[in-house]
């Protein structure tokens, strides 16, 4: 388990599919986000967790290269990030923002089919891979019941569903998700939060995924990645980061950490 900015040795570590650097990134005089170093495993779920303004989302951006860090540097697949060319990038790694655009008119089948265009392209052809893609992303995520239906006539969790459809039907190596389910409730945060559990162990794919509840963190993934004021507090698994003096640490909150009889896993309440 980790404190400070020192990367631990993580039992049975997988290969690094994303190294960062003495990271940091600032906006007008203001650091959002601290020097980072930190290597992310191969073919894992990790949870970004932390308070409001943390820095969970703006790590997650420059990953995505969806912000420019500030200092440092992060490479991917062991290729420096800036080095990817953008539709090969795309290929690779694939961001869901906190907020999804709207898809007025659109049928859910076809905003899975635009998980393709980094493989084909505006003018591109699509090919019988790129269905056979479509279908297997349809057939994984169990959204086969409504890809006739007009995606805004979808529930919260139908649609976010959706667009994880989308994501797996791209083919990325990595899915990189900002708080997926802030706006369900508890049956559909559940719904997808194993979906994605599945999807990794599945595919193989590494997902990073931006959660709040550190309970959701605990249950659904392999590593906990804590930051607090921009600054990286713990990093482990969740048998590490699920303790009092942890997530005391992490929260600035006195919790108690107890084990379900029925299954085991470790659940945190605040005192």
């Amino acid at each position: 388990m980790q404190t400070g900015s020192t990367e631990p040795e993580l039992a049975n570590a997988s290969p690094p599919i994303l190294s960062l650097n003495a990271v940091s990134f600032a906006l007008e005089g203001r650091t959002l986000l601290h020097p980072l170093t930190l290597d992310l495993p191969e073919g894992k779920s990790i949870a970004l967790i932390g308070h409001n303004g943390s820095g969970k989302s703006t790590l997650l951006k420059l990953i995505g290269r969806q912000q420019a860090a500030t200092t440092g540097n992060i490479q991917f697949a062991g290729k420096p990030l800036q080095a990817w060319p953008a539709r090969e990038f795309a290929r690779r790694l694939a961001y869901l923002p906190q907020r999804t655009p709207a898809a007025p008119g659109m049928l859910v089948r076809e905003l899975v089919a635009l998980g393709r265009y980094p493989w084909h392209g505006a003018l591109g052809r699509f090919t019988e891979t790129d269905q056979q893609k479509v279908d297997e992303a349809i057939e994984l995520t169990k959204i086969g019941a409504f890809t006739e239906r007009m995606v805004d006539t979808l529930s919260g969790g139908e649609r976010q569903r959706v667009w994880l459809a989308m994501l797996v039907a791209q083919n990325a190596d990595c899915l990189l998700l900002d708080e997926p389910i802030s706006a369900l409730d508890i049956g559909h945060q559940l719904e997808v939060l194993s979906l994605t559990q599945e999807l990794c162990r599945q595919k193989g794919i590494t997902i990073i995924t931006v959660l709040h509840d550190v309970n959701m963190a605990a249950r659904f993934c392999d590593e906990i990645i804590a930051l607090r004021s921009g600054r990286l507090i713990a990093h482990g698994p969740p048998e590490d980061v699920m303790t009092p003096a942890e997530l005391q640490r992490i929260y600035d909150v006195q919790m108690d950490v107890v084990r379900q009889p029925s299954n085991g896993r470790l659940v945190a309440m605040a005192q």
